[in-house]
């Protein structure tokens, strides 16, 4: 079986694989190891024939996607250390030699190479990469997870086979880079890093900043929803309902106190009910293994959802008769009755949410497979 097993996925990297792949060979050569190059691709050009012609292992994909590749290369590969880098010669291939002897040690599981703590040569790049977004995801996977890395994104890290057996990597797209050192935080594997070069790529870059960023952060907000909607929800639910019952009970003419009190009791539950839907699709998809999750999700729980909407519900439809009634004894007229319509929307509003969000994870428990049978 190969020591080494390099993966590098590759799409319409013609201009480059050829050099890649000879300069990884030759760091194998000479440190004296053994090694294979599998290269999983999706190109429309030459990339694959090239590849092949060199000695690499080409394999195809399914699906497009930087996860996929990578998932399926993890498939293919034998070596006891399994290496991941890009096929644009961003990262050199020699540098592999530098990280080897963290995981050869024994003392760390997984070995990231750092962009951010090494060298950057100019126009390698761009300036919103650099300075605001690969800091800030980083920072915030850090403190979600306690990675204690400085470069979460970097495309150049190796693990051991036995590591990697560890980790629950699914996702096909770009955030699988986070995906893999939060599951190795999460599962406390030991993670080193090497300070690195990073070179400016040849052809055309194949990243969107905008829809890259979000595909790590909507990433994180999976595995850990509270900071993001639970918290900032529970907060504005708390402010709008405390607002909204005190212009209530008081009466008065404060409709304009009182519509701020509904908008921000509807937008704090709203986002209660999103970070129990992220929740609960994690816990699907086998990310959650609480107990207390695995209980909110049950079908028990949701049929005391559904009744409380239909209570919140039916509330909302007394008041609003009432309502009506009263109008249509004034004729239809003028009526002093705004605060009690408004509270009659909210009640109805929220009655529907709360429906509709047990509607909804019944649904996703039904597709998953995760009915209990009862």
């Amino acid at each position: 079986m190969p020591r080494i097993s390099l993966i590098i996925p590759t799409r319409n990297e013609s201009q480059t694989i050829r050099q890649c792949i000879q300069r990884a060979l030759e760091a194998f050569e000479k440190a004296g190891l053994e090694g294979e190059i599998i290269v999983a691709d999706s190109s429309t050009d030459q990339t694959a024939d090239i590849a092949a012609s060199c000695g690499a292992k080409v394999v195809f994909p399914q699906r497009l996607g930087y996860g996929n590749a990578y998932l399926l290369g993890f498939q293919e590969a034998g070596g006891d250390y399994i290496f991941l880098m890009d096929g644009d010669l961003t990262y050199d291939p020699e540098t592999i030699l530098d990280m080897l002897p963290c995981l050869e040690s024994g003392e760390y599981d997984l070995v990231m190479g750092s962009r951010l703590k090494g060298r950057i040569i100019p126009g390698a790049m761009p300036a919103l990469h650099r300075y605001v977004g690969n800091p800030i995801l980083t920072w915030i996977l850090n403190r979600l997870f306690s990675a204690g890395i400085s470069d979460a994104h970097c495309g150049l890290r190796g693990i051991t086979r036995d590591a990697l057996y560890k980790l629950n990597l699914r996702s096909g797209g770009m955030e699988f880079a986070s995906e893999m050192v939060i599951e190795a935080a999460s599962r406390g594997l030991r993670i080193a890093e090497v300070p690195i070069t990073y070179y400016p790529r040849r052809g055309d870059s194949k990243l969107n900043s905008f829809t890259d960023g979000w595909r790590h952060m909507r990433f994180m907000m999976l595995y850990r929803p509270g900071p993001f909607l639970l918290v900032p929800g529970l907060v504005a639910l708390l402010l709008g309902l405390i607002l909204a019952v005190v212009v209530y009970i008081e009466g008065g003419s404060r409709m304009h106190s009182l519509i701020l009190g509904g908008l921000l009791l509807i937008i704090g539950y709203q986002m209660l009910l999103a970070g129990m839907h992220f929740r609960a699709f994690g816990a699907a998809w086998g990310l959650s293994r609480s107990s207390g999750m695995k209980k909110l999700i049950s079908y028990h729980s949701l049929e005391k959802e559904l009744l409380i909407g239909l209570a919140l519900l039916a509330a909302g439809i007394v008041i609003g008769l009432v309502v009506l009634m009263r109008w249509r004894g004034a004729g239809f007229g003028a009526l002093d009755a705004a605060q009690n319509a408004m509270v009659a929307m909210i009640l109805t509003i929220l009655g529907i949410q709360t429906i509709f969000s047990g509607m909804f994870i019944s649904l996703l428990l039904l597709y998953n497979g995760h009915q209990d049978g009862e």
